[in-house]
């Protein structure tokens, strides 16, 4: 019995000596996660979304009270102006640390949710008007104001671990 707890003992210290290198290749090369899987993947672009979200409801508010139907242009630019500077501040807001957000207005993105959500058809059911899609910003005839429905951005996010590119469309309901 004594004997073949010392040929278990000398076994063990065998693998240990055998598993040594792969311990000290594993802990001189890293560990990387994997980045797919881990939480932060897609934190760059939940971000970009947050804040843009938050942005386009802003820039919504007040334009019925503002803009009358015929003016809707006028509303368009309005949003895109209040915009700016939450676009802008999004574009530099992670530089020092390595993430780089380009972001630009999608106008064909608009154009399909328009296509999606805006129904063309009149009918007793129907309670607003028509709606249009302008700069990749969705507005709609309600009771002759201008109302912003959703506007639709490119979003393309840099980042140390790899690049995103995603289309936005932020909805106002």
């Amino acid at each position: 019995m004594r004997d073949r707890a010392q040929l278990v003992l000398a076994a063990a210290a065998v693998v240990a000596v055998a598993l040594a290198p792969a311990v000290f290749a594993y802990l001189q090369l890293g560990y990387s996660a994997d980045v797919a899987a881990s939480g932060d993947y897609e934190a760059p672009v939940g971000n970009a979304h947050r804040v843009l979200s938050r942005g386009v409801h802003a820039a919504a508010t007040g334009i019925p009270s503002s803009y009358r139907w015929q003016r809707r242009e006028a509303a368009v630019s309005a949003v895109r102006t209040d915009l700016e500077p939450v676009v802008n501040a999004l574009r530099s807001s992670r530089v020092e640390s390595g993430t780089v957000y380009q972001v630009e207005y999608n106008r064909s993105a608009a154009r399909a949710w328009t296509a999606d959500h805006c129904s063309e058809t009149r009918g007793p059911n129907r309670q607003f008007g028509s709606c249009n899609a302008s700069r990749g910003v969705v507005v709609q005839n309600r009771d002759g104001e201008t109302h912003v429905l959703a506007v639709a951005f490119d979003v393309r996010v840099t980042a140390e671990r790899g690049w995103y590119e995603t289309t936005v469309v932020v909805g106002t309901r």
